[in-house]
């Protein structure tokens, strides 16, 4: 503690000496050394005049001779006056440098100010509550559509619905408001891209590419937002579980054809309906489509084939059908005319069979080529069935002569005329 005491009095003499960088104190010009010098005969004891009673120790942060100056800060008319660390500090302080073109209350400048209203007063309480009117509004007031209805949350809980028309609530974040249309008619499509394969197994061990489309819309707005995490994807998976379960029940036959399409569709329809209700869905399903019912692509060649050879075959049975109503009709009508006859011939019975027989004669004899002539002295045998033939214009070449006429005492046959 004795060496700090000391090391304290050796800083005091050696600021009061001639190496002092705060100069000479007022009125000692010549002395403070103790050695009889001037001051170390840096500054005479002339510079500084007896009489200037303001001037106190010299600014070390002045260059040397700055103090024999006119002015306060002893500078040379004509010359730059250096830095001063108020300056520096004042021009570069933590928001940089202060911008003086526009003056105090200029725009930029620090001391910028809203204007003010005619009577004097500050437009900033005007502009706040017009922002606060404005989110009042937006917030407060809501439009329901005709086909839409609206959930309101109070604090985040479910508290009631609102239904079509202008509807005033509380201010967010106080009251919610979701709105939702409840009529319009939503579609889910299954795959959701219809490039995609998706295989269900039918009845009867065959798998089958369907694609198909759900149809749905909201009965109970606040079941459909509250009840469900994410309705659409459920509406989906529900759709999903109903087609494999109706699928399964049916062949491939009865997947393909018409028929059994609108079956499955209905009775997917009815399964979704029963599996949402019972989740509380507060969804109504409008109807299920099957769009596509195509076999495996692995296998859709052997499928085509084996289509073509059912079509075939269901047109070769439908031609044997037709046939055989054919050949049904036909004997049908001619039992009937037989029918017919008979009675006729229980009413004259040699009249009836004497007119069968001529009738059955004349339909026999009309298909031979044999001409019968009961007539003597008549040739044999004439070309009367090549006269025939040329009269119907079936026949080709000349007629063939006839043959030498044998002595008989009957009259000749006229050839030409038969």
């Amino acid at each position: 503690m004795r060496l700090l005491d000391g090391f304290g009095d050796r800083i005091r003499l050696a600021m009061a000496g001639k190496n002092n960088p705060w100069g000479k104190p007022p009125g000692k010009g010549g002395g403070g050394s103790g050695d009889g010098s001037d001051g170390g005969g840096d500054e005479p004891a002339s510079d500084a005049p007896s009489g200037d009673k303001s001037r106190g120790p010299r600014n070390p942060w002045l260059p040397s001779g700055s103090g024999n100056g006119t002015g306060e800060t002893g500078q040379r008319p004509g010359s730059r006056r250096p830095a001063n660390i108020e300056d520096i500090f004042k021009n570069r302080g933590p928001e940089g440098p202060r911008r003086r073109s526009g003056g105090p209350g200029g725009p930029g400048g620090p001391n910028f100010r809203i204007p003010q209203r005619p009577n004097g007063k500050s437009w900033l309480p005007l502009i706040i509550g017009g922002f606060v009117a404005l989110y009042l509004a937006a917030t407060s007031f809501h439009l329901v559509g005709p086909q839409e209805k609206a959930v309101v949350k109070t604090l985040g809980a479910y508290t009631r619905m609102l239904d079509s028309g202008l509807k005033v609530t509380a201010p967010w974040p106080i009251e919610t408001v979701e709105i939702e249309d409840v009529e319009g008619v939503r579609a889910v499509q299954v795959p959701e891209n219809r490039a995609q394969a998706k295989l269900i197994l039918t009845g009867d061990q065959n798998l089958v590419d369907l694609s198909y489309i759900v149809r749905w819309n909201i009965k109970d707005l606040a079941g459909f937002k509250f009840s469900l995490a994410d309705p659409i994807e459920t509406v989906r998976e529900v759709a999903e579980a109903a087609m494999r379960a109706s699928v399964a029940e049916k062949t491939l036959d009865e997947t393909f054809s018409g028929q059994g399409r609108a079956e499955i569709e209905q009775d997917v329809r009815e399964r979704m309906q029963r599996t949402l209700d019972a989740y509380n869905a507060g969804i109504t399903v409008i109807g299920v489509e099957i769009d596509k019912a195509d076999p495996p692509a692995d296998v859709v060649d052997a499928f085509r084939d084996v289509s073509v050879a059912e079509q075939n075959a269901d047109a070769a049975r439908n031609q044997a059908r037709g046939y055989a109503q054919q050949v049904l009709a036909q004997a049908e009508g001619e039992a009937e005319a037989f029918d017919k006859v008979y009675e006729q011939y229980r009413l004259a019975p040699e009249v009836t069979r004497q007119r069968l027989y001529y009738e059955t004669m004349e339909r026999v004899l009309s298909q031979t080529d044999k001409t019968i002539v009961e007539t003597d002295g008549v040739q044999t045998y004439l070309p009367l069935p090549e006269v025939n033939r040329r009269r119907s214009g079936n026949g080709v070449g000349p007629v063939a002569p006839p043959s030498a006429p044998s002595q008989s005492s009957g009259p000749q046959a006229n050839t030409g005329g038969q």
